[in-house]
């Protein structure tokens, strides 16, 4: 994790600032329940790396891009064997509050605007 990075996840979530439900953990990634969901089942996967968006993404990054991938499959794959449907997904530019790569993976009804 660059400790330089300001932002969100870096400064707040995984630096245990902020209390939250994790939802899965290993060396690479860490993902938790959204403290504001958007859906009933609101899950935020993100690499411990900083990597400020998908475009950001190098090369040398293959390897975390996968396990995001092996990890979002697994959450989402939870979430269709209990839900019936997940959606997964990243924002960018002006859609991404947070400048730290983060996956939104969600099931259930919409609880709020976007």
């Amino acid at each position: 994790m660059n400790n330089n990075a300001c932002d969100f996840y870096c400064e707040k979530i995984l630096q245990r600032k902020m209390e939250v439900e994790i939802c899965f953990e290993n060396d690479q990634v860490f993902a938790f329940h959204h403290s504001n969901p958007l859906w009933e089942h609101h899950v935020v996967l993100l690499p411990k790396k900083h990597v400020e968006s998908l475009l950001a993404l190098e090369e040398c990054d293959n390897e975390l891009l996968l396990e995001l991938m092996r990890a979002a499959k697994v959450i989402a794959g939870d979430f269709m064997s209990r839900f019936g449907a997940a959606r997964v997904y990243t924002n960018l530019g002006d859609y991404q509050s947070s400048k730290h790569l983060h996956w939104h993976i969600g099931s259930g009804k919409q609880l709020r605007p976007y």
